[in-house]
């Protein structure tokens, strides 16, 4: 078995591979403080129930975080082979920006699964901590793309620093027009995004001319993915097939 293993600003997100298929995936929250000890507790009680593990995929855009997995992997998977995804990985997606370096290992992860999943040229929108649009090319080379703050942060945000202004569930209101406060925020925040990711889509699409696919993934995707107009494809587990992509390319 294959764990992958993707480590996100705000969640960190464990897949079970059996050959190709995803068997088992679970989300637990990412804390920089959280010591290699402890996250050795943590993998051997998720794991504990499952076959041994044969191999490990591991992205991280925490650099705190990778190095205590580091030690982890060391306790705990030491005699398995192990796909770190930084710079210098093989993983066949050519990062075409200023500085590839600076291009977070989980855009070219989900670049290389949309690729091999849809073809290109494709857009991928991640909902996360922020919301990336990354632009894949029908060669599957990292174009490049918009980065804008998340629709979590931005609720706590306002909140925050509006006195009269409060968290709220992120579900879908009754209609756009809020009757109450909730609804209001509820609104701005749904449809909000989602008319955010539209205009920026048809703005690349404008660009690079029509792709294949716009796949939506992400902790928070099912959120928006109703409302969207653009969004075509939901592939939840995006990032972990990319990761099993690199690992087959590198062992």
């Amino acid at each position: 078995m294959l764990l992958a293993i993707d480590v996100g600003n705000t969640n960190t997100v464990l897949g079970l591979f059996d050959g190709d298929r995803l068997e088992q995936s679970w989300r637990i929250k990412t804390d920089a403080r959280t010591t290699g000890d402890e996250m050795v507790l943590i993998y051997r009680g998720l794991l504990r129930d499952h076959p041994v593990i044969t191999g490990v995929a591991l992205c991280s855009t925490v650099p705190a975080v990778l190095h205590e997995m580091r030690l982890m992997l060391a306790r705990s998977f030491s005699l398995v082979p192990t796909v770190i995804v930084e710079p210098g990985t093989r993983t066949g997606v050519p990062v075409l920006t200023d500085n590839p370096k600076e291009v977070g290992a989980d855009r070219i992860v989900n670049t290389l699964a949309a690729h091999t999943l849809y073809g290109g040229p494709s857009i991928v929108v991640d909902f996360g901590t922020s919301t990336n649009l990354d632009v894949v090319s029908s060669r599957g080379e990292f174009l490049g793309g918009a980065l804008a703050p998340g629709i979590e942060i931005s609720i706590e945000a306002l909140a925050a620093r509006a006195a009269q202004l409060r968290k709220v569930e992120l579900v879908r209101p009754r209609s756009v027009i809020g009757k109450n406060t909730v609804e209001a925020l509820q609104s701005g925040a749904v449809y909000g995004f989602a008319g955010q990711v539209d205009g920026l889509v048809r703005r690349i699409v404008a660009e690079v001319g029509p792709v294949t696919a716009v796949i939506a993934t992400g902790g928070l995707a099912p959120i928006v993915v109703a409302e969207s107009e653009t969004i075509t494809a939901h592939e939840p587990d995006l990032t972990l097939i990319g990761l099993r992509l690199v690992y087959e390319r590198n062992v």
